[in-house]
């Protein structure tokens, strides 16, 4: 027993340890030029400064029903490590039986009285009371058990930080829709101002052609040329309904529940008009995903362990207390007990143990590759977010020149084609290069903010990361 509970302080197996920047491959400088930041981004869509968005994504964030689903994953979890730390205590059980027995057939006692008269008496039943305890215990010598605790708790952090990444991501795709249903309805008004400009010109065409100005080709070009304006408005109003029932969803709600709330239209929200990247080593803190791959490594680690245990010898102990008694109240008069020790070692079993140990070993690689991809995907996503932000930016400069050089060309056409200074065909030209500025310049809006959206959930806004997620499942009692 002295030498059990010497080694009992130790585990085969690895111990695990983080790894380091540079083994992740994490460099010290982004490839592309990202400002320095030091914001909060805890909360970041609050600095949209639009009160909608913010409701809904506090609303997603109450109800949506994929947090549903990774809360009671958390759970699972939770409950999965007190599995696993149950089995570093004794396992102790009781019984109890009564038992009545009657005879029903024979079985009398044969009595000869004083004057020789014989005589039989039936035998009645009786009654046997019995108690009983039994404990048994698992030495974990070789920290087969503890490991698995280890993984375990792994496990259940991961778990925690998975919830992390589906908030995050939840926030991240209301956020994208609502700048979606916003970059429609800014679509839609753009196609009905066209679209009452060319009935305008249609008119102007015709009552010339009614003149004898000009031949039918000016009417007809009109014609089309509202006509493909026209047919716009029907594909950008499915898109926008596609986006509001997408929210609705996320919200947990009914695909329609929210029209009414978002059916008056609303400017694109901006965003900061700066936002920085940090330092790559953030990405370690910052993502959830990338601190669930670091647990899930960890839990590997651990695994390797428990496999390595069952290489070596089990020690069992096992203890019981007995009585058995004919009253209730003679119970306790005698009480038997028995202590047993015993212990176990696999001597043949085809290599299957040691291919268990293999086979741990490469899921603790695979869990490194693992993480170390998730490392390089995080710093992958922010360098397309803070390059796909400039762009949207240039893009809106350029769009911005454009769309008041199209108005103004477009305004100074459709006063010569009415006086009959140019041909409908520069007309039209010029009509199509301001309604394309007009969208361009929408969509410009809409990327520039997708981007900013993009830029935060990359760095991993939306959660803070010195939470303990895990804090969300109650602890059962008696348990820690």
């Amino acid at each position: 027993m002295l030498s059990a509970s010497l080694l009992s302080g130790c585990a085969v197996g690895p111990n695990y340890a983080p790894k380091s920047a540079a083994e992740l491959g994490v460099p010290d400088q982004w490839s592309v030029t990202a400002p320095p930041s030091s914001q909060d981004l805890t909360r970041w869509w609050q600095t949209f400064d639009d009160p909608v968005l913010t409701q809904l994504v506090d609303q997603a964030a109450a109800s949506n029903l994929d947090l549903a689903q990774a809360l009671s994953r958390l759970r699972q979890a939770r409950e999965s490590l007190v599995i696993s730390r149950a089995a570093l205590f004794p396992s102790v059980s009781a019984s109890g039986s009564v038992n009545r027995t009657e005879p029903l057939k024979g079985g009398g006692t044969t009595l000869t009285q004083p004057d020789g008269t014989v005589v039989v008496a039936g035998s009645g039943g009786s009654t046997s009371f019995s108690l009983g305890a039994d404990a048994s215990y698992q030495l974990d010598i070789f920290g087969g058990n503890r490991r698995q605790v280890e993984a375990s708790k792994a496990q259940f952090e991961g778990s925690g930080f998975d919830y992390a990444t589906t908030l995050l991501s939840v926030e991240s795709e209301v956020a994208r829709n609502y700048i979606l249903v916003r970059g429609y309805q800014a679509q839609i008004d753009n196609a009905r101002a066209s679209l009452t400009i060319q009935d305008e010109n249609l008119q102007i065409a015709r009552w010339r052609v009614m003149a004898g100005l000009v031949s039918s080709l000016d009417e007809q070009q009109a014609r089309a040329s509202r006509a493909q304006t026209a047919a716009t408005i029907p594909q950008y109003e499915q898109q926008y309904s596609a986006a509001v029932a997408r929210i609705g969803v996320l919200t947990g709600q009914a695909p329609g529940a929210l029209r009414s709330l978002l059916e008056a239209p609303q400017p694109i929200p901006e965003g900061p008009s700066q936002l920085g990247a940090g330092i790559p080593v953030n990405v370690l803190r910052q993502r959830p995903d990338v601190r669930s791959a670091e647990r899930n490594l960890a839990a590997a680690t651990a695994q390797i362990g428990v496999s390595k245990a069952q290489l070596y010898p089990q020690f069992n102990i096992s203890a019981s207390l007995d009585t058995n008694a004919a009253s209730v109240g003679g119970l306790f008069e005698t009480i038997t007990g028995g202590l047993f020790g015993g212990i176990s070692q696999a001597i043949f079993n085809a290599g299957r143990l040691n291919a268990q140990v293999r086979s741990s070993q490469a899921a603790a690689d695979g869990a490194f590759a693992a993480y170390k991809s998730s490392v390089l995907t995080a710093m992958e996503d922010v360098e397309n977010a803070v390059v796909a932000l400039q762009s949207a930016e240039a893009r809106e400069k350029q769009f911005a020149e454009a769309l008041d050089a199209s108005n103004n060309s477009a305004l100074l056409a459709r006063m010569q084609y009415r006086s009959g200074l140019t041909d409908f065909t520069t007309l039209n030209t010029q009509e199509a290069a301001l309604v394309s500025a007009r969208n361009g310049l929408v969509q410009a809006h809409a990327d520039r903010a997708a981007a900013v959206i993009s830029l935060y959930n990359a760095l991993g806004g939306g959660w803070d990361p010195d939470a303990d997620y895990t804090a969300l499942v109650k602890k059962p009692e008696g348990t820690n």
